[in-house]
């Protein structure tokens, strides 16, 4: 199972990023994908996450309106479109998959001990 993250950088306050996680090796159309970010100090905590199966999503409230989720089951592809990106951004973020359907979807967090595979992380800087 390979889940690699790509499209971080530095970016201004106000500006947009769309990072992109091509999965290999393992069903992706069976699996609900997500993305996790941690920023330093603090716990790591999901922020999206969508379900293959009827294309669920759920946005943690600090990115909601902001960030939209999407997924390209051809191209065994996530995304995640971050628009009016804000310093408090800046993190570490994680590419996650969960063949647990009940890890996305009408949840109100997202665990990250439901997520089976998770990539190497691509780093988003903000600066204000």
């Amino acid at each position: 199972v390979q889940l690699v993250e790509s499209g971080g950088g530095l970016v201004q306050a106000g500006g947009s990023l769309r990072l992109s996680c091509a999965a290999s090796h393992f069903s992706f159309k069976d699996y609900s994908m997500g993305w996790f970010r941690q920023a330093p100090g603090k716990e790591r905590e999901g922020i999206s996450c969508i379900k293959n199966s009827d294309r669920t999503t759920y946005y943690e409230d600090s990115v909601k309106g902001r960030f939209t989720i999407s997924m390209d089951n051809a191209e065994n592809t996530v995304y995640l479109q971050m628009d009016n990106l804000q310093p408090e951004d800046t993190a570490l973020y994680y590419c996650v998959a969960s063949y647990y359907s009940g890890a996305c979807g009408a949840v109100p967090v997202m665990h990250s001990y439901e997520y089976d595979y998770w990539g190497r992380g691509t780093q988003v800087t903000v600066s204000s």
